[in-house]
């Protein structure tokens, strides 16, 4: 609930754009590369201070070891485990992108192939649910 409200300025700050974006071309255009520069700055101003911060304390790493949880070691897995779900998204997005359009016009010929048209744009999705499983598995050794 707390990203949506986080998010909800930069949702009304796209939709107003979007909104000059039809009615004034260049200067909508100019707003919006001032924005992007500005959100540009912040995100640096963030990162610098994320760099240049100091630890707060060791008690959370004395929390980490009382409840029995590992502080070191399990960061390969869980990389392993993110670049598998990520990868297998994008890729399954990219082919339900393509095996979906070819289905549309296959069935706009056709009808009558909705249930192999079905099947393909399945077996598209399925590259998805295989990531996410090896991204289960990943977690599991972490």
């Amino acid at each position: 609930m707390a990203t949506w409200l986080a998010c909800l300025p930069l949702i009304v700050a796209a939709l107003v754009v979007s909104r000059l974006l039809r009615r004034r071309g260049e200067r909508a255009v100019r707003l919006l590369l001032l924005a992007d520069g500005a959100l540009a700055v912040a995100a640096l101003a963030v990162l610098a201070i994320a760099l240049t911060a100091e630890p707060s304390s060791a008690s959370h790493v004395t929390a980490a070891v009382n409840a029995g949880a590992r502080t070191t070691g399990n960061w390969a897995a869980l990389l392993g485990a993110g670049i598998a779900v990520a990868g297998s998204t994008i890729g399954a997005g990219i082919a339900v992108a393509y095996t979906g359009a070819a289905a549309v016009a296959a069935m706009s010929e056709r009808p009558e192939l909705f249930g192999r048209v079905l099947v393909i744009v399945g077996l598209s999705e399925g590259i998805a649910i295989y990531g996410l499983v090896v991204g289960i598995l990943l977690l599991g050794k972490a």
